[in-house]
């Protein structure tokens, strides 16, 4: 599937010129958080990246799911992007695609709140409150809230036995263009990535596979809501391993023209010359 980007109003010249002076709220970032530009190496500040990304179809955030810091980061750019009047909807891995009846009933203020967290327990195993906050604020604020993800039956098959062990009946679940072909290349990026993964050669291909599998049907889901929901951003809440370039971005490229940036906050687990070749933006520790 391709598709162009969507035009991007007037208004974005001043793109969060004025919005930003009212922080800390939501997200207690501030608008002078440093930034590391990985295009040019410089630190810059929040406002600075929020101003690079004026007409970028898609912003995914990498996050260590039980980092509520990192959740306030995301938070504070989907305000942001409230704030300037950017149509926005937020994709997240933390929902699958059966679920999207629900989460639109959710925003658009139809499903009582008990309903809702059984409905995310059921798709989550984090605790409800460090998702709370964005999820109670795209009800508010009455913002999209995308289902991304697959049905987690199919990649634990994969990746205990394969992509080839799939039934008839999964691989109807699996759009068209969805593939989970591994190369050399990515291999070593999942190596590289989930280094405390069991190396036999046999289950780190299935492994690979699965990562592959799920990295291509969520792109897949974001370039099919972009096509029918032409002028929408999409801000992307997932793990930081779907995040980098080489996950998700790199199969949004594959099967779109979509327009994307990543932005990570900073991962001890990873050496920062790994972080800097897979975000364009690292938020940086005050």
């Amino acid at each position: 599937m391709r598709m162009s980007c969507p035009m991007v109003s007037a208004f974005l010249a001043a793109f969060l010129l004025v919005c930003l002076t009212a922080f800390p709220a939501p997200g207690h970032i501030t608008s002078d958080q440093p930034v590391y530009r990985a295009s040019d190496g410089k630190t810059i500040t929040f406002r600075q990246m929020l101003e690079d990304l004026k007409g970028t179809d898609v912003v995914v955030i990498g996050e260590s799911h039980d980092s509520p810091e990192h959740h306030q980061l995301q938070l504070a750019v989907i305000n942001a992007y409230r704030q300037a009047e950017t149509p926005i909807a937020v994709g997240m891995e933390m929902f699958t695609t059966d679920s999207q009846r629900q989460l639109d009933r959710w925003t658009s203020g139809t499903l009582d709140q008990s309903s809702f967290i059984r409905l995310y327990y059921r798709n989550w195993q984090m605790p409800w409150p460090l998702y709370s906050e964005i999820l109670l604020y795209a009800r508010k604020h009455r913002i999209p809230l995308i289902g991304l993800n697959i049905d987690p039956k199919i990649p634990k098959k994969v990746a205990r036995r394969g992509f080839a062990a799939l039934s008839e009946k999964e691989l109807k679940k699996i759009p068209k263009g969805v593939t989970c072909n591994v190369d050399p290349d990515y291999m070593a990026f999942i190596r590289q990535v989930y280094s405390s993964h069991n190396k036999s050669d046999k289950s780190f291909t299935h492994f690979c596979e699965a990562q592959r599998l799920w990295n291509s049907f969520m792109a897949s889901e974001i370039v099919d809501y972009l096509s029918k929901n032409d002028g929408k951003t999409m801000v992307v809440l997932t793990g930081a391993g779907h995040a980098l370039k080489s996950g998700i971005p790199a199969e949004l490229e594959r099967v779109s023209d979509v327009s994307c940036k990543v932005i990570l906050p900073e991962f001890p687990e990873l050496a920062p010359e790994d972080e800097a070749d897979g975000a364009d933006y690292i938020l940086l520790e005050q």
